[in-house]
């Protein structure tokens, strides 16, 4: 649980994640102080995620610029 509290908290904009729901998209936002990311499925679609639902970060990316 300690790995997993640690990959959370270090969740960056411009990442690869995939959710326990097996959704795989790029991290747009990161609202620390809610606990939630907006992660981009797609160029048409944008989903908000609760950060303890992240199951995995598959690459670490470049930020993305605003």
């Amino acid at each position: 649980m300690a790995q997993h509290r640690e990959m959370v908290a270090n969740i960056r904009r411009g990442d690869t994640v995939v959710t326990q729901g097996g959704l795989i998209g790029k991290v747009t936002r990161v609202k620390d102080g809610e606990g939630e990311l907006e992660v981009e499925l797609n160029e048409n679609n944008r989903v908000r995620v609760v950060r303890g639902t992240i199951a995995e970060v598959r690459s670490k990316g470049e930020p993305v610029k605003d």
